[in-house]
């Protein structure tokens, strides 16, 4: 039972990581390159696109630590696992408190007449989303030490 609810929250961790560090490195950069008004059309897209997907990866990462908390109260792997959940939850956190107020005020800017906006909420969202790049990253990181963790006997 312990390497299922293993396996699935490594899953979960390492998907959500990978595709918040993709998006970090590769698709916010390019979308730099974009006319503003294209810009704000594009992230307004993209808000739409993971609001819809995001809430349940993101919770399905957090909760599917759970159960490894649990199986690894007392044994040798319980602290890592233990501080890689503390990471899910607090980008989670950061997520729900600091990106997802100002994805919802993107979906409603104008992109002709919003652009000062815009940027001024980009700058706020790419440095909370380099926190949550950072907490995802070192949460994987945590998870995989208490996974490789060997158990006497």
């Amino acid at each position: 039972m312990r390497g299922i609810t293993r396996f699935v929250n490594l899953m979960a961790a390492g998907l959500l990581a990978g595709n918040e560090l993709g998006t970090w490195a590769a698709v916010h950069p390019a979308l730099e390159r974009l006319s503003p008004p294209e810009r704000v059309r594009a992230e307004q897209e993209m808000t739409r696109r993971f609001g819809a997907i995001m809430p349940f990866w993101m919770a399905a990462a957090v909760l599917s630590c759970l159960p490894n908390l649990a199986l690894s109260a007392g044994k040798p792997g319980f602290r890592p696992t233990l501080i890689g959940a503390l990471c899910f939850a607090a980008m989670l956190a950061s997520t729900r408190l600091g990106n997802v107020p100002i994805n919802n005020r993107t979906l409603e800017i104008d992109p002709e007449t919003g652009i000062e906006e815009f940027e001024r909420l980009r700058e706020r969202w790419d440095r909370l989303h380099t926190l949550r790049v950072a907490l995802t990253t070192a949460g994987l990181g945590f998870l995989v030490a208490g996974a490789l963790v060997k158990e006497d006997g």
